[in-house]
């Protein structure tokens, strides 16, 4: 299998774009992550800097790949849990050169054809970002050394919206897309709702929320790149899914 350290990042398909996906098999190790060794002295100092910026981030335990290849339509991978704070550090890296970062979007698809999304809080990492309903795969997300990618994704969509999926909501078709040692695997959910009426669904769960982790539902109907200010995995997404040729 391709693991993609070193070159074999060029096995992938372009980055920035689409691609069908059979399989998502994702293995977790006891043990730490190289990065995290090597690093976590200036995680420890970065995430004291961040939180001070934003006192409400939270320093759980999340899954970080140390391999990620793609092969026969397949994405296989092995990580390690590692704080949040570690991952953090990561991700502010311009170049990072090891581990890699898999997400899972839930693609929500209302009746009349629209990408449900959401923007994120300013209390959040992701302040005013607007993204699929998703989180980190995290040590929850673990059953018997493999990430429950679907799980997650159902799990993500209830905390954040309300909306309670099921696996009959799916067609089982994922694609995925990658940039810069992350990579997103999106699954579509097709629901019976207009979205006007998923977005208030959204709105009144928002409204029983203490501190809610979103700031409210958009409903997106075009692949304009600067309606909102989407997170980078959005873009492919909505470009692909707005083509027409799909």
């Amino acid at each position: 299998m391709n693991l993609v350290p070193d070159r074999s990042e060029l096995m992938w398909p372009p980055e920035k774009t689409l691609f069908p996906v059979r399989q998502v098999t994702l293995a977790v190790e006891p043990g730490d992550h190289p990065f995290h060794l090597a690093e976590r002295e200036a995680a420890a100092r970065n995430w004291r800097e961040e939180v001070l910026r934003n006192p409400a981030l939270f320093d759980g335990k999340i899954v970080f790949q140390r391999r990620l290849g793609f092969e026969d339509g397949a994405i296989r991978g092995t990580g390690h849990i590692i704080p949040y704070s570690t991952f953090l550090w990561w991700r502010s890296r311009p170049a990072p050169t090891s581990g890699f970062h898999l997400f899972g979007f839930p693609v929500l698809v209302s009746s009349d054809g629209a990408i449900i999304a959401v923007r994120m809080s300013e209390h959040t990492a992701n302040p005013g970002q607007v993204y699929c309903a998703a989180g980190s795969l995290d040590d929850g997300d673990v059953v018997d050394g493999y990430c429950d990618l679907l799980g997650n994704m159902l799990r993500e969509v209830r905390e954040e919206t309300g909306l309670e999926l099921s696996a009959d909501d799916t067609d089982n078709e994922l694609f995925a897309s990658h940039q810069r040692r992350r990579v997103t695997v999106y699954r579509f959910f097709h629901l019976q709702e207009s979205a006007r009426e998923l977005v208030a669904r959204i709105e009144e769960h928002m409204r029983g929320e203490e501190r809610a982790e979103i700031a409210g539902a958009v409903a997106i109907r075009s692949p304009d790149p600067t309606a909102h200010p989407y997170a980078a995995a959005m873009l492919p997404l909505i470009d692909w899914f707005f083509a027409g040729d799909r």
